[in-house]
Parts: structure tokens; sequence; C-alpha cells
């Protein structure tokens, strides 16, 4: 079996292993490789062919095949090694990677430094424990959209969708335009778990009825989907007797959430961060293995394919350091914790050595409300849903000012 040694080897050519790679060859790593296991690089955005991309990352408004094509269009002129039809098969705790292509066979690569950005995936039926039958019409938002968009299939004429996520609002919009009939999206929360623009643009700008505290409560139908009894459920999410309906159709679409794909993660031994669903990083997005690093989806699902970017570079800019032994940390790692108020920080860590941008989450939905960053600085927002990031930056001289005990920054949130 074939050895090479790489000094970055990045996993997945989504858009967040597409900036990171693109970023580390402009950083003047040279001996680096892209591993793809499908047929072309992009992630998910080929298939997300609405708008709404590259707004903070290119300044205009673009669609996912656009976005994903400037970053394909930058790795080629920088000449990028991307290994299309390539797994990833096993990551060492060393950072080496056991690799099978059509091509190439099976090869093992001894790393440097490495970039895990696998993306997620969704949710499915077997993890939601929804009574009925089995029949045919039962997809995640995401597959039929892969019907639609690439393969020019119509998953059905009738549906309902489960689940208020983005590409479930997405779809509604994106299957009414085809023709079909939405007669439902069900959310058992009480608010949308996407962003509030793809509320007002896919729902409530088609007509499409939004269901809120309603979940399926069971499927109907034996060789198709021919309907499902929708239920209403309480505060506490138990269903009330007695509210059960049954509505119709002969689809069923799955927008039920995201997981961050950390097989090769937890392979490596890192531990994941249960709020977040990836490993513990820094602000360069080093995981607790030095050398190792995580971006994108697959360290938490981003609402904005440009922070996924942005982070991507991140990684980039810690692989060069390390690969050059730049003095990457001193002095003294800070912990960040979520606190009151706040259900997710990424990063999870910092140190002193340059401004901090945090990723944080609320619990619940709020309106005007202040972040707390321990007692250093604080920030106010107009609002805040869970379904949407918010962004706070801690500057590096804020950082510095802390005393050397000073190793835990709580984080918070209040409505004022």
């Amino acid at each position: 079996m074939k050895k090479d040694d790489l000094d970055l080897a990045i996993i997945g050519s989504g858009p967040s292993g597409l900036a990171a790679a693109v970023k580390a060859r402009q950083k003047g790593i040279k001996n680096l490789v892209v591993f793809e296991r499908d047929e072309r690089p992009g992630g998910i955005l080929p298939q997300c062919i609405h708008s709404g991309f590259g707004l903070e990352k290119f300044k205009e408004e673009l669609t996912g095949p656009e976005y994903a094509n400037r970053y394909i269009k930058m790795a080629q002129d920088l000449g990028i090694d991307i290994q299309l039809d390539s797994t990833v098969l096993e990551l060492g705790k060393d950072r080496s990677i056991k690799v099978v292509s059509e091509n190439k066979g099976i090869r093992t690569y001894n790393c440097k430094t490495l970039v895990l950005a696998m993306g997620c995936r969704e949710r499915a039926r077997g993890s939601l424990d929804i009574p009925g039958t089995r029949p045919a019409g039962i997809f995640t938002a995401g597959q039929a959209q892969r019907l639609i968009n690439i393969e020019g299939l119509m998953p059905g004429k009738e549906a309902v969708i489960l689940g208020s996520g983005d590409i479930g609002m997405i779809m509604a919009r994106r299957l009414t335009l085809e023709g079909a009939q939405v007669k439902a999206v069900l959310e058992i929360l009480p608010y949308t778990s996407g962003l509030i623009r793809n509320e007002v643009q896919c729902l409530h700008d088609f007509n499409i009825p939004l269901l809120l505290e309603h979940t399926v409560a069971e499927i109907h139908g034996e060789y198709r989907v021919e309907g499902v009894t929708v239920i209403r459920v309480d505060q506490r999410r138990n269903p009330i007797p007695g509210s059960e309906r049954f509505i119709s159709c002969d689809t069923l679409l799955l927008s039920v959430g995201l997981i961050p794909e950390n097989e090769l993660t937890k392979m490596a031994g890192l531990a994941i961060d249960l709020s977040s669903g990836g490993p513990y990083v820094d602000e360069l997005m080093e995981t607790r293995t030095p050398g190792l690093f995580a971006c994108g989806n697959v360290l938490h699902v981003s609402d904005m394919v440009d922070n996924v970017s942005l982070e991507g570079e991140l990684a980039a800019e810690g692989a060069f350091l390390r690969i050059n032994d730049k003095g990457y940390v001193s002095g003294g790692i800070i912990d960040l914790k979520a606190d009151s108020g706040i259900s997710q920080v990424v990063p999870q860590r910092c140190t002193r050595e340059r401004d901090v941008w945090l990723n944080l989450r609320v619990r619940d939905p709020m309106g005007k409300m202040k972040i707390h960053v321990g007692d250093i600085m604080k920030t106010t927002f107009a609002s805040a849903r869970p379904g949407e990031m918010i962004r706070v930056k801690i500057p590096k001289k804020a950082l510095q000012e802390l005393g050397p005990a000073d190793t835990t920054l709580k984080l918070r949130c209040e409505e004022v």
C-alpha cells in the first residue's frame, strides 16, 4: 500500500473545504490535496438553485451553483489537486488517513495538518419514531431537492412537509413553483426553526399553510403515502388528544434537523460538543489535537454559506501557522462557555493572540436583547431566534486585558 506525505489534506470539497484549499494555496502551502467522495466538487451547493448566497463574501446575490463555481474556478486557477470519487475510510490520531478511489485504489497519507470539512447529513424518519406504514413517498427535504433540481424528477403532486428548517421551507416554495400542492408545513415548536426571510419569502408569499405546534401522528398508505394524521402539541410537545385531523397527500418531506458528519472525527478520538454537534475548536478552528482542524457544517450547522467559507479560511490560516511553526498559541487558553439564554457557542476556546468571532445561538426567541461576554463587553441586538446564528466579535485588546487567572468567559443573554 503506497504512502505519501502531505503538508495539508482537506476532507470535503463543499464551500468550507474549497475556501480552506484556496486560502491555503494563497498562503503558500503547495503540498495539499482535497479529497471528495462525490463525483463533482461543491458539496450541497449545486442543488441549491435558489438565490441568497454570497451577499457577505462577494457583495452580490448568487445562486448555490454560482457560489460554488466561484470557488471551483479559484481552485482550478491555483492548480489545487481535488481528488473526486475518493472516500476517506480511516482517520488516525496521528493525522494519517486511508483513502479509497476507483482510479488509485487504497492509499494512505501522512499529513502534517488536516482540515475536516465533511459537512452534515439530514435526520431521517428512523430517528423520529413516527407510527404508521412504510410506503413510498417519504423523502428528506434535501433528497427531494436533489430529485427536482439535479435529476429533473418530481417526488409527488400533493405534499405535507414536517419541520420548518430552511431546506423544508425552500422546498415548499420549489414544489409550488413546479405545480405541486403543498397542503401544510408542520412545526412542533411555536416558531419556525429556519431563517425568518425563508418563512416570509417561501411560505407567506406563496400562501402555504404553516401549522405551528403540530406534528405527524401517523403515516397512512400501503404502497404509496395516502395521507398523514396531524396532531397539535402542548408546550411540552406532548400530543393533545382530540386535536387529530387527517390530511390527504402522496408525499411527505422531512425537514427535521441536520447532523454534522463526524464519524471520522470520532475515529480520531476527538470529543464532540453535544450542543453544536461538532468537535471543540479555538478561534482558528483547531481541535484539541494539534494540526487537526474542523470547519463548516461538520463543526456546527450554519445558516449562511458565507460564514462557512470564512471558517474554512480561518482553518487554512491555522494550518499555515502549524506547518511553519509560527508560534500558534501563547498567552494561555480561555474557555468560552454558553450560560444563561445561550444554547451554543463556537469556538469553545480561544487565545489572546487575535480578534475572535463567536457564533452563538439563543435558547428561545427574544426581542431586543443584550449579550454579555463575561464582564469584558456586551452588545445589543434588535431580536434573536434559535434558528438564526448571532456573530459577536471580541477584540484582541479586551482579551489581553484579562488577568492570567481569567481562564473562562461565560456568554449569557437577556431581554432589555
